[in-house]
């Protein structure tokens, strides 16, 4: 038979101080126990990441610049197409890339038919001249003919009238007859009829003679301006350099047979530059004429202003021009280059730097107080390229982490280790 280890067993009697550590010591292992299970509860309510992975950024209050980036090229403003101004044959002489000055001859056009009509016109004008003269010739020796006729009848009514004279002492004498007397009074309004018509004849003559004289100069001057004209289109068949840059293209071969208004040159102005920039379709109806363009160039910032804005879309994008405030050295024809068009300025904003968690739509953020980051909803509104601005949710001093979220599972709070 097996005996049990109750005869071994022996009581002891415990002292005050030896239950005093023995509760105390019981009591100890019980808290240890709360502890770790709210520990290993909070664990399960969180999660930790690698602090050291993420962007933050504090909430500040400034001024938000609204703006949108656009990338685009220089080109000339002043980039002349020269047309041919009448049917002929092109002779070109400036070649691609020469540089050429103000009215510098670059191509001339042979027009044979046009050098042809303007001496036909000018003959013309030359024979109209020599009518005139004619015609004042003839003027001049109708005008001394009515001249003697007039004057033939001035001498004729002064011999009236003194013959009337003496009629008239004869007649009070009782030298001539009555029938005489009767005749020297006719003859003295015969004589004064004459006059008065030759003299009315003479100034008739005289308007006729200066209205034909008139008429010619007219048809004179009416010609004139045909030969001007044509003068005109032939000095234009020497095609010059309105500006001073260098020669583009040649839009057609040596010794071309071209027609009327065909471009024949293309010429860049090296004085004036602007900018072509490329703007997403979705900032079209926010863009104005006249505003704040900084250019990013071979890094160097440039500033321009809006001049010009494409009324269509292609390829969802809007076409604008640029005018370049400043004209520095060195300039090339499709430069490539960056630009900010700054749309508004939003003073006293509450903001912070654009990162990825706005991907999250803007509604979600984590604010980092210590080493843990804890959610908060937050609503965004305005943005920039560097900025986004903060409408709820946060307040200036505040520190965000603006780094993508996707590895916080939209959990409540983040430890950071």
């Amino acid at each position: 038979m097996i005996r049990d280890t109750s005869g071994q067993d022996m009581l002891v009697q415990s002292t005050p101080g030896q239950v005093w550590r023995k509760r105390a010591a019981v009591a100890a292992i019980v808290l240890a126990s709360v502890g770790t299970l709210a520990w290993l509860s909070g664990a399960e309510s969180s999660q930790s990441v690698n602090g050291a992975g993420l962007l933050t950024a504090k909430v500040e209050r400034g001024t938000l610049v609204r703006d949108v980036a656009a990338t685009g090229h220089i080109v000339a403003a002043n980039a002349p197409v020269l047309y041919s101004p009448q049917p002929g044959h092109v002779r070109l002489l400036a070649e691609p890339g020469d540089e050429v000055a103000v009215n510098q001859i670059v191509a001339e056009v042979n027009s044979p038919e046009l050098a042809n009509n303007l001496k036909q016109q000018q003959s013309v004008l030359a024979s109209l001249q020599g009518e005139l003269e004619g015609r004042r010739l003839d003027a001049r020796a109708q005008e001394l003919a009515l001249t003697r006729t007039l004057e033939l009848a001035k001498v004729d009514l002064d011999a009236a009238v003194r013959e009337e004279r003496r009629a008239q002492q004869s007649m009070q004498r009782q030298l001539i007859s009555q029938r005489d007397f009767d005749q020297a009074i006719d003859d003295l309004a015969r004589a004064e009829l004459n006059h008065r018509l030759a003299a009315q004849e003479v100034q008739i003559a005289k308007d006729t003679l200066a209205f034909e004289l008139k008429s010619a100069g007219i048809a004179i001057a009416r010609q004139q301006l045909v030969v001007e004209e044509l003068e005109r289109q032939v000095d234009s068949l020497t095609i010059r350099a309105p500006v001073k840059g260098i020669v583009g293209n040649h839009l057609v071969e040596q010794m071309a047979a071209v027609s009327q208004s065909q471009p024949l040159i293309t010429l860049v102005d090296l004085s004036a530059f602007e900018a072509e920039l490329q703007v997403p379709e979705s900032y079209a109806d926010e863009l104005g004429l006249g505003m704040d363009v900084e250019l990013q160039l071979a890094g160097t910032t440039l500033s321009g202003q809006l001049k010009a804005i494409s009324p269509e879309v292609r390829d969802r994008q809007v076409t604008t021009r640029v005018r370049l405030l400043d004209q520095p050295q060195g300039l090339r024809q499709n430069q490539r280059l960056s630009a900010r068009i700054l749309l508004e300025n939003r003073p006293d904003t509450l903001m912070v730097k654009r990162g990825a968690f706005l991907q999250s739509g803007g509604s979600l953020g984590y604010k980092v107080e210590g080493e843990t980051a804890y959610r908060t909803a937050i609503r965004t509104g305005a943005s920039s390229i560097s900025h986004v601005e903060l409408l709820s949710g946060v307040k200036e001093g505040d520190t965000l982490i603006i780094s993508s979220l996707d590895t916080f599972e939209n959990q409540e709070k983040v430890m950071l280790r």
